[in-house]
């Protein structure tokens, strides 16, 4: 480990947390693309002085954005400073596999919670009770030795076979991106059909596949197009470091913990910020809130000094020699899948049918009744 980084987890063993923001900047012209809500579009509001403001990126798509950083996409497989550091594999067949590090819900997804060796090695781990008050220092240290990534990202075991559905473990790794003092550019955009702007050659030609909800597909379309301009636009982390060392997990893991933390958060600056089609941002500064008198600058050289560090803070945790937990899926077959998709679509009826239901029971003014 270099002195510099040696200096930096000095600093920070007593902290109660470690506070970074981000400066950054779109890498081209002024406008960005902000993320988008279902029913409710880009999330704008006002602070208490007016000031309007953008969520550019939520807290639940950072955490995302920040285990993606440990995955290599091109070689699918976990990167490779990180290489000895624990995850889970499943193996879906034909070539296909999913992770701990890639899926929504870490160690609780349903590839990986319902093997049943896995489930019964977990509970083990976690020393519960049934009735009894969470052990949350055994449960830290039992996901810490399956994926300390689900440690960072926070992992909630939503099942009654554990705990009850009380086994919870909160983000030690938050962030979130705002947009301050925003304005709406507008614009827009037509979708061209070449052969026939109005859509009559291609629904006389494929008729008996194309649907009357499908009209749309076939023909040309004007749409709006709204984007964002700002004064400043601020990436913020937060590493909860007094949780941490609740859990007891020891020097070694803690130091793991919090290399892994600063590598996500760097990785992610300088690793390129494309987080849409027209959503791409570079760093502008980097600037460590708390503790005072810390520094992350300059940026590239930290992450070169983590690269080479984090294999031996790896080793220094003792995951022995196979720390990846490889666990086999159960075999997809055409009638499973048949009758999965018709599940899904009787689902989906009754999810219809109670939406009407209860769409009767309110007036025109949107008033239950």
């Amino acid at each position: 480990m270099t002195d510099k980084l040696q200096q930096m987890l000095d600093a920070l063993e007593d902290q109660p947390r470690l506070l970074v923001e981000a400066s950054l900047h779109p890498v081209q012209g002024d406008r960005f693309q902000p993320t988008g809500f279902p029913d409710l579009g880009a999330a704008v509001y006002k602070r208490p002085d007016g000031t309007p403001m953008l969520l550019v990126e939520s807290a639940q798509s950072m955490a995302n954005r920040l285990e993606a950083v440990c995955w290599d996409d091109a070689k699918d497989e976990i990167a490779e400073p990180l290489k000895g550091l624990p995850h889970v594999v499943v193996d879906l067949g034909n070539t296909r596999k999913t992770s701990s590090i890639r899926e929504a819900h870490r160690l609780n997804s349903i590839y990986i919670i319902t093997d049943k060796v896995f489930r019964e090695n977990l509970l083990t781990s976690i020393q519960q009770v049934d009735g009894g008050e969470v052990n949350r220092r055994a449960l830290a240290k039992g996901v810490f030795k399956l994926d300390p990534c689900s440690l960072l990202h926070g992992v909630f075991f939503a099942r009654k076979d554990i705990a009850g559905g009380r086994a919870r473990l909160q983000r030690l790794l938050s962030s979130f991106i705002e947009a301050i003092n925003v304005a709406p550019a507008t614009s827009g955009g037509v979708k061209n059909e070449t052969v026939d702007p109005t859509g009559v050659d291609a629904l006389a030609r494929y008729s008996g596949i194309e649907q009357k909800k499908n009209l749309d597909a076939a023909k040309s379309i004007p749409y709006p197009r709204t984007e964002y301009v700002a004064e400043s636009v601020v990436a913020y982390f937060n590493l909860d470091l007094a949780s941490m060392r609740g859990y007891g997990l020891g020097d070694p893991a803690n130091r793991l913990l919090v290399a892994l933390s600063i590598y996500k958060i760097v990785k992610f600056l300088e690793g390129g910020m494309r987080l849409r089609t027209a959503c791409d941002f570079e760093l502008k500064c980097l600037a460590v809130k708390r503790p005072e008198g810390l520094s992350f600058a300059p940026s590239v050289e930290l992450l070169q000094e983590l690269q080479s560090s984090l294999p031996n803070l790896i080793k220094d945790c003792d995951f022995g020699e196979s720390p990846k937990t490889l666990i086999t899926a159960p075999t997809l077959t055409e009638k499973a899948l048949k009758k999965a998709r018709e599940a899904l679509k009787k689902a989906e009826k009754e999810k219809d049918v109670s939406t009407d239901n209860a769409a009767a029971l309110t007036n025109p003014e949107g008033d239950a009744q």
